[in-house]
């Protein structure tokens, strides 16, 4: 996917003039997948900062694949006419707040637009670790991450020595999930993908040490022949038939931590687990979390994770777009999985 972006413009407030931005404003309800037609490039002007405010110019975008239509459930309510939001990162241009310099790189859920005004409150700051992108801090540095590593370490409570199965390990946040816990001292790690192509990128270029795909009725025998000593942690990203598989291979005192469940078709019955009786004889911990809640511990996966990074430890894959005008193109592209990892728009 190759994009390539005309002459910048400047938009914000130069030579005393008006403060504007441009904004990607959607501008048609698709009816099915989306058309970079059906958006649309607008230029507004924004009230300068007032106390507590600060303007940033926003650097970089996270792409994410929400469906920018109400009919979908658990889709963010695009309104037609007004301007899309999601994950960025930018840095502060003019700052009426104490806390906030101008120069500060912050992450924000603003992006799809060249610059904003914001309360100083709806905004991380972030301390750079010298040599990472700023791109990193939406992807591998990001929630999915946070996600990732709150669960394994906080919720689950992983040891150094113990064995991990991850469900879902393919997706963004699975794929983290595993090579945190091999670089935090897993003894081995196990993952599952939905195509024996991606399971094997699991082992080949993530690090895990097996992974399958998970064909419908053979997860819990194929995990007993990855694991057959049993397994101490299962990072759980699906449900049903994974985790009644976790549950049947879990050691006494195993931990589970609930991350996400694969959706169901609304007209059948989520399946199983059909075993659960087996966590109060083998006494499991099944714990349920909401990343949002552990938002305190952003600095230090920050630190941890950054230095990874930095040192190469951790792989992570970015498709990367020049040009806020080519950020509809960007989301098309994804939805049609023409992406390979996280998809990035370079303001």
């Amino acid at each position: 996917m190759v994009f390539t972006r005309p002459e910048s413009v400047t938009t914000w407030g130069s030579l005393g003039g008006p403060l504007l931005a441009r904004e990607i404003h959607l501008a048609a309800l698709p009816a099915g997948l989306p058309e970079p037609g059906d958006f649309a490039v607008v230029t507004v002007e924004l009230a300068p900062p007032g106390p507590g405010q600060v303007l940033i110019r926003n650097l970089c975008m996270a792409v994410e694949p929400y469906p920018p239509s109400p009919a979908h459930p658990g889709a963010p309510p695009f309104p037609v006419g007004q301007p899309l939001d999601g994950p960025a990162v930018g840095e502060v241009v003019e700052s009426m707040d104490d806390e906030l310099r101008p120069g500060d790189l912050v992450l924000h859920g603003y992006g799809w637009r060249d610059q904003v005004v914001l309360d100083a409150r709806s905004v991380l700051r972030i301390d750079p670790v010298p040599g990472v992108d700023p791109s990193a801090y939406l992807g591998a540095l990001g929630m999915s991450t946070l996600a990732a590593y709150v669960g394994l370490l906080d919720i689950a409570g992983l040891r150094p020595g113990e064995v991990v199965f991850v469900s879902g390990a393919a997706g963004e946040i699975g794929v983290m999930a595993g090579q945190i816990a091999r670089l935090k001292g897993a003894a081995r790690v196990i993952g599952t993908a939905g195509s024996q192509a991606r399971a094997d990128q699991l082992t080949r270029r993530f690090g895990f040490d097996a992974a399958f795909a998970d064909a419908e009725g053979e997860v819990a025998e194929r995990l007993a022949a990855a694991a057959p000593d049993g397994i101490d942690v299962c990072f759980d990203n699906v449900g049903g038939e994974h985790l009644e598989a976790a549950i049947a291979a879990l050691r006494p005192h195993g931990r589970v931590a609930l991350c996400g469940v694969a959706p169901q078709n609304a007209t059948e019955t989520a399946p199983g687990p059909r075993n659960l009786a087996l966590a109060i004889g083998k006494r499991l911990t099944l714990r349920g979390f909401s990343v949002y809640d552990h938002l305190w511990r952003m600095p230090d996966m920050l630190a941890e994770v950054g230095a990874w990074v930095r040192e190469g430890r951790i792989v992570f894959q970015e498709t990367v777009v020049h040009g806020l005008e080519f950020a509809p193109a960007a989301y098309v592209g994804l939805l049609r999985g023409e992406n390979t990892g996280k998809m990035i728009v370079r303001i």
